[in-house]
């Protein structure tokens, strides 16, 4: 039953993302005309941007003298002409009753001091924030509230490993800030590059916590595969091609599979804080649904993806806290076996 429900949820997934791609928006014949005209003429009515208009005898398209630093954040004549187009055309829709609509792959968001989602944006600043906290929290519990060995090292097995996701998992928060800010080629292919690391690596972690692998030989046998796969599929995306349809199948794959690795342990095992991992398996579950039921932002900033990263961020503080919790059990554990044999 899991198998065919995570089937089910690959191909919805696959399929809402390539149709979010084919924008109803950018296809319109009136906005279309508009944007031709103002990056003929740098005009949308009476509202004209200086950086359209080219003094240059050459005959080229102004796009062709642009600097390249207003090329690269796209503030100059193309964004500005597409952005004002966009508000006009969707004030023309609204009065007519009729929903919004994407445009180019995007929903019509309301800039805030030139940032393209702001909702998005300042939600995964907190992610971010909430990362770092909760990172900090478990160095400051390992190496200060909790026993160490002689050599001074946790007696908690999977330290590494947890130091690795936290900055994985800020490196990638970090470049989703920096996306939604921002949605030029570069930072595309930097958000989705980061989020696929974290999510191969939470993978990777997921199988060695719930199957207590603490050999090193065995944790280089599960981990190798799924690196090297990890890391062709980045380089495919950055030099090859960025198939969205297909990023979103191995995405949505590794997410679900370490979902249900975790689920498993929970109900198997008799950790003391295995409710907290119930909490974020089904409300991360839960949250997912987002990504299916896709709606307009309200006022222009909150849509389902915002609100996406907005639920993470209290499950985030609630992980956070599992794995602090499961850095002292384990210590705990050990401890008690270790009294005997001293004896």
């Amino acid at each position: 039953m899991a198998v065919r429900y995570c089937a089910a949820l690959l191909l919805v997934l696959s399929c809402l993302f390539s149709v979010s791609y084919a924008s109803l928006g950018d296809a319109d014949p009136n906005y279309r005309t508009c944007v031709a005209e103002c990056e003929r003429n740098g005009c949308i009515g009476q509202v004209c941007f200086p950086q359209c208009n080219s003094s240059s005898s050459s005959g080229g398209p102004w796009y062709t003298q642009e600097p390249l630093y207003l090329q690269w954040q796209k503030l100059g004549c193309q964004g500005d002409c597409r952005y004002h187009c966009m508000v006009n055309r969707e004030k023309e829709r609204e009065s007519l009753g009729h929903v919004p609509v994407k445009y180019h792959g995007k929903w019509p968001f309301k800039r805030v001091l030139g940032i393209q989602e702001p909702a998005s944006v300042a939600f995964s600043v907190l992610n971010l924030a909430m990362h770092f906290h909760g990172w900090l929290s478990f160095f400051i519990t390992l190496y200060y509230k909790l026993p160490l060995k002689q050599d001074k090292t946790a007696y908690y097995e999977y330290v590494g490993l947890w130091h690795m996701y936290g900055l994985l998992s800020m490196n990638s928060w970090f470049w989703s800030a920096v996306f939604h800010s921002r949605d030029v080629d570069i930072t595309e292919r930097l958000d989705y590059s980061s989020a696929i690391a974290v999510l191969g690596f939470s993978l990777i972690l997921a199988i060695l916590r719930t199957f207590d692998v603490r050999v090193e030989a065995a944790r280089v046998m599960v981990s190798a595969p799924i690196l090297a796969f990890v890391t062709t599929h980045i380089l495919y995306i950055n030099f090859y091609k960025l198939d969205y349809g297909w990023n979103m199948i191995v995405c949505v794959t590794m997410g679900v599979a370490q979902l249900l690795l975790w689920a498993r342990w929970a109900a198997v095992s008799r950790h003391p804080s295995s409710w907290k991992l119930w909490v974020v398996v089904v409300a991360g579950g839960l949250a997912m649904l987002l990504e299916i039921y896709d709606f307009p932002p309200y006022e222009g900033y909150f849509d389902a993806h915002s609100i996406w990263h907005a639920i993470t961020i209290p499950l985030t503080v609630l992980w956070w806290s599992f794995i602090r919790d499961d850095a002292e059990f384990r210590t705990s554990s050990l401890l008690k076996k270790s009294k005997p044999k001293a004896k």
